[in-house]
C-alpha cells in the first residue's frame, strides 16, 4: 500500500495485492461528496459534513446530525388537534372579549367600583383619573382573557413547533413572521384592546391637552407612535429571543458572543474534527494545517479525510511511521496514504455514507405505533460493529433484499476498503447489480472466458489437511448423510501425497479421477512418489485405494460433486500449475475490494459449491489472520444451499476476529431444517423484510422473545338516570350524538406479549419495509423495530 510504511498491517509489506492490471485513472476532479443537508453558503461541503455532530447512539441509529427525540414527545399532541383547539381558543377569546367590552357581561364594574371613589362614575363627564383606571382594569381582564384562553388553546405549544423547533435560519425566519403578525395586529386593535387607552391614560394629561389643537394633535400622535414602537420593540425582543436571532447573527458574522472576533479555527475552545485535533495535539501543526487547507478548499472528500484518520491511527500505534506519515501529508496533502488502486472514491454511490462512524442509512424508523416513540422518524443504519455479528436477511425475490441491503452494504464496505478500513468479497450471480466493475480490484468471474483473475480452489493454503477440510466441506456440508470428516480424510489421502510428489495440488479433472479410485492414476502417483522420502504418505496412499473398494466410501460422493467444476466452461479455471491468476482469501488482510460471479444460471450446482466453498474459505482465513485491524466481511447475495453445519459454527467465531458475514436467504426453508435454530442464534443481527412466511416468522418471534407492554381497556356501562331533568338531557343527548350516554370504566395492566407476532411479520409488514434486530460485538441490543427502506 502506497503510504511510506504509515499504513499496512505489520509482516504484509512485501506481499502483493490483487489488483487489476491497470488500475482506473484518478478522476481530474474530488469525487463528489455525500449528500449534505442544507449549509451555510461560503462553507466547504466537507468542513460542514465534518462540523456536524454524531450523536452517542444505541446501535442501529443513524448517528450524523441525529437529535434525541424530546421525552415529551411521547405525549406529543397530533397537529391536527392542536391546531384545532388553539384556533378554538381564538375563537373563544373574542367572543368573551367582546362580551365584555360591548357591556353584555352582567356586574363587570363591581370590582372597580369597590377600589374607587363611587363618585367617579356617577358623573356624566368622568375625570381623567377614573378613565385610566377603568383602561387598566380593561387591560387586567383581558390579559387574563388571553392567557387563561392560551393556556387552554396551547398557543405556547403551536408557537414552539411551529415557529421556534426548526434550524436556523428556518427558525429565525418563522419567529420574525410570527413578531410582525403579532405587532400588526396589536396595532391595528388600537380601538378595539384597552391597551392603546392605557398607554394614554398613564401620561399625564397636562402633556397631551392644552388649549391649542394642534399642540394636542401633535402629543396625541407622538403618544400613539411611542406606544406603536413600543409594541414592535416588545414583539421583536419576544420573537428574537425565542429565535436565536443573536446567535444567528453571531454565526454569519464569525463573532465571539462578547463581540470580539472569533478564534481563529483550530483554537483550543474551538477545535473540531475539520482541524485535525488529533494531530495538533501530537504537534503535527504543520501536517494538520495541510490537511485542514484540503478540506476547506476542496480538494479533499469523506473518503480521503477517512483515510488520512486511519493512517493516523496506525502511526498511533507504532510511532516509528510518524516521519514517513508526515512527509507524506505535507508533500501530497488529501491524497497521502492512497489505497493501492489509486482510486479516492467509487464511481457512484447508490446510498448515503458516513465514514466517521462507518455507517451507512438504508432508511428511517416508521413512524407506527410498533416502534417506540425516540425511533420514530430517526434514520435506520448499519455499521462494522453490527456487522461482526453477521447478519441474516430473510424475504422473497422482489422483497428489495439486493437493492435496499446487499448493494448499500457492500458499497460501505468498498468505501471503507479505500480508506484502509476493511476487506469486502461479494459474491453474487452474474448480472447481480452490486456496483460498476471499477468499484472492484478484483472481479472473479467462474466460467467466462474474459476472466482476468482465477479462483484459488484450496484457498490459498500450502497445508494438504486444511486445503482438505475446505474442500469437503464444500463438496459435502450441505448432504444430510454425508460425513464431513471423512470427506476431509479421503481427500487429505490424495492432496498431501500428490503435493509430496509435484510440489501443487491436483487440478479439478485430476482429483476427480483419484476419487474415483482410477487404479492407473493411484499408481501413477505411487510411482512419482519418492518411498524413502515419504514412506508415511505411500501408507495414505495405500489405506485411499483400500477404502475407494469400500461401499459407502465418500470418494464417489466427492468425485460426483467436483463433476459439476469438471466442465468444459470451467476448464481454464480453478489452475494449480501457476499460468493464470489466482485469487485467494488470503488476502484479506489487505484492503481488498472483490466481486465473484457466479454462473448461476447456466452451472447452478457449480454456483451452489461455490458459494459454500467461499464461505468456509472465508470463516477460516478471517480467523487465521494476524493482522485483525481490518473488518473483513463476506456478501452473499443468494446464500441458498450455502449453509452448512461446520459454516454455523464458524460464524460464530468470527465476533472475535473483527469479520462478519451477511447471508439472505428467500426462506429458511433454503437451509436444512436441523440448523434452522443454530443459525438463527449463530448471527447477531436479523431482517425480515415483507412477504415473509408464517414458518419463518414464527421463528423469528421466537428469537425475538416478548415483552412487557401496557394496556388499557376501556369498558362502557349504560347510565341510567331518576330525575325527570336528568333523563331529558340524557335523551337530548342521544338525539344529538346518536349513542346512549354511558361511563367509562378505564382498566390499565401490564402484559407480556411478542414483540412480533408470526403473523404480524407475515401480514402486516408493507411493502418496501422490513424488521431489523440488531446486535453489536459489543453486546449492545436493538430490538426489532420497522424499517422503512425508502426512507
Amino acid at each position: 500500500m502506497d503510504t511510506e510504511g504509515t499504513h499496512d498491517a505489520r509482516g504484509t509489506e512485501a506481499r502483493s495485492v490483487p489488483r487489476p492490471a491497470a488500475p482506473p485513472p484518478v478522476p481530474a476532479l474530488p469525487p463528489a461528496f455525500p449528500p449534505q443537508p442544507a449549509r451555510p453558503p461560503g462553507r466547504a461541503p466537507l468542513g460542514e459534513w465534518l462540523r456536524t455532530p454524531r450523536a452517542a447512539a444505541e446501535p442501529g441509529l443513524w448517528r450524523y446530525g441525529h437529535r434525541p427525540r424530546p421525552t415529551d414527545a411521547v405525549h406529543r399532541v397530533p397537529d391536527r388537534a392542536l391546531l384545532s383547539g388553539a384556533v378554538i381558543a381564538l375563537l373563544g377569546a373574542v367572543l368573551v372579549w367582546s362580551l365584555w367590552r360591548n357591556g353584555y357581561v352582567p356586574h363587570r364594574m363591581v370590582l372597580l367600583e369597590l377600589f374607587t371613589p363611587s363618585d367617579w362614575w356617577g358623573l356624566h363627564r368622568r375625570p381623567p383619573a377614573a378613565l385610566t383606571a377603568l383602561a387598566a382594569y380593561n387591560s387586567l381582564v383581558a390579559v387574563a382573557v388571553i392567557y387563561v384562553f392560551g393556556h387552554f388553546g396551547n398557543w405556547r405549544e403551536v408557537f414552539r413547533r411551529y415557529a421556534v423547533d426548526h434550524p436556523q435560519p428556518a427558525r429565525a425566519v418563522r419567529t420574525a413572521l410570527v413578531a410582525v403578525a403579532l405587532a400588526w395586529f396589536v396595532i391595528w386593535a388600537d380601538d378595539w384592546l384597552p391597551f392603546y387607552s392605557l398607554a394614554f391614560g398613564v401620561v399625564p394629561h397636562s402633556w397631551i391637552f392644552s388649549d391649542d389643537p394642534v399642540a394636542t394633535k401633535d402629543a396625541t400622535d407622538t403618544v400613539t407612535t411611542v406606544y406603536h414602537v413600543v409594541v414592535v420593540v416588545a414583539a421583536l425582543w419576544v420573537c428574537g429571543r425565542a429565535g436565536d436571532w443573536l446567535g444567528l447573527f453571531r454565526e454569519r458574522t464569525g463573532r465571539a458572543p462578547d463581540g470580539r472576533t472569533a478564534a481563529p479555527a483550530g483554537a483550543p475552545a474551538d477545535r473540531t474534527p475539520a482541524d485535525w485535533p488529533q494531530l495538533r495535539e501530537a504537534g503535527q501543526h504543520a501536517a494538520a494545517d495541510r490537511l485542514a487547507a484540503d478540506a476547506e478548499s476542496g480538494r479533499m472528500n469523506d473518503v480521503d479525510c477517512a483515510r488520512v484518520r486511519r493512517a493516523w491511527t496506525s502511526v498511533v500505534a507504532d510511532p516509528a511511521r510518524l516521519p514517513a506519515f508526515t512527509d507524506a501529508v505535507l508533500r501530497d496533502g488529501s491524497r497521502a496514504c492512497l489505497h493501492p488502486s489509486g482510486d479516492r472514491d467509487l464511481p457512484a454511490r447508490a446510498a448515503t455514507h458516513d465514514l466517521l462512524t462507518s455507517q451507512v442509512r438504508i432508511g428511517r424508523f416508521a413512524d407506527l405505533e410498533n416502534n417506540p416513540p425516540a425511533r420514530r422518524g430517526a434514520g435506520a443504519a448499519v455499521d462494522p460493529a453490527a456487522l461482526g455479528t453477521s447478519l441474516l436477511a430473510l424475504g422473497p425475490s422482489g422483497a428489495g433484499k439486493t437493492r435496499q441491503l446487499v448493494r448499500p452494504v457492500v458499497e460501505s464496505l468498498a468505501l471503507q476498503a479505500l480508506a484502509g478500513q476493511a476487506a469486502v468479497v461479494a459474491v453474487g450471480a452474474a448480472g447481480t447489480p452490486l456496483g460498476a466493475d471499477e468499484a472492484y480490484d478484483v472481479i472473479v468471474r467462474p466460467g467466462d472466458p474474459a476472466s482476468e483473475y482465477d479462483l484459488d480452489l484450496y484457498g490459498g493454503t500450502a497445508d494438504p489437511d486444511e486445503a482438505a477440510a475446505l474442500l469437503a466441506e464444500a463438496c459435502a456440508g450441505d448432504l444430510p448423510d454425508a460425513d464431513v470428516r471423512r470427506a476431509a480424510t479421503a481427500l487429505a489421502q490424495l492432496l498431501g501425497p500428490y503435493r509430496a510428489a509435484y510440489g501443487r495440488f491436483p487440478s479439478v479433472p485430476r482429483l476427480r479421477e483419484l476419487l474415483d479410485g482410477s487404479g492407473d492414476a493411484l499408481d501413477e502417483l505411487r510411482a512419482d512418489l519418492d518411498r524413502q522420502a515419504h514412506p508415511s504418505l505411500h501408507r495414505e496412499l495405500d489405506a485411499r485405494a483400500r477404502q475407494a473398494d469400500i461401499p459407502g466410501d465418500p470418494g464417489l460422493v466427492l468425485a460426483d460433486r467436483l463433476a459439476c467444476l469438471d466442465r468444459p466452461a470451467f476448464a481454464a479455471f480453478f489452475d494449480t500449475t501457476g499460468h493464470s491468476r489466482p485469487f485467494s482469501l488470503r488476502a484479506l488482510e489487505h484492503p481488498v475490494r472483490v466481486r465473484v460471479d457466479l454462473p448461476e444460471r447456466a452451472h447452478p450446482e457449480a454456483a451452489r459449491l461455490l458459494n459454500r466453498l467461499l464461505l468456509a474459505q472465508f470463516t477460516t482465513n478471517a480467523v487465521a489472520r494476524q493482522d485483525r485491524s481490518l473488518f473483513a466481511c463476506l456478501v452473499l447475495d443468494d446464500a441458498t444451499h450455502a449453509v452448512t453445519a461446520g459454516s454455523v459454527r464458524a460464524l460464530q467465531r468470527l465476533r472475535q476476529a473483527n469479520a462478519g458475514v451477511v447471508l439472505t436467504l428467500r426462506a429458511l426453508g433454503d437451509v436444512p431444517e436441523r440448523l434452522h435454530t443454530s443459525l438463527l442464534a449463530a448471527v447477531g443481527c436479523h431482517m425480515a423484510f415483507c412477504g415473509v412466511t408464517t414458518w419463518d416468522g414464527q421463528l423469528l418471534a421466537q428469537l425475538w422473545g416478548t415483552e412487557w407492554v401496557e394496556t388499557t381497556e376501556v369498558a362502557k356501562h349504560a347510565v341510567f338516570a331518576d330525575q325527570p331533568l336528568t333523563r331529558a338531557l340524557h335523551s337530548l343527548r342521544k338525539l344529538a350524538t346518536g349513542k346512549p350516554v354511558t361511563r367509562d370504566a378505564v382498566t390499565v395492566r401490564k402484559v407480556e406479549r411478542e414483540r412480533w407476532s408470526a403473523s404480524q411479520l407475515a401480514h402486516q409488514v408493507p411493502a418496501g419495509h422490513a424488521v431489523l434486530s440488531l446486535t453489536d460485538v459489543g453486546g449492545e441490543h436493538a430490538p426489532p423495530l420497522l424499517v422503512d427502506l425508502r426512507g
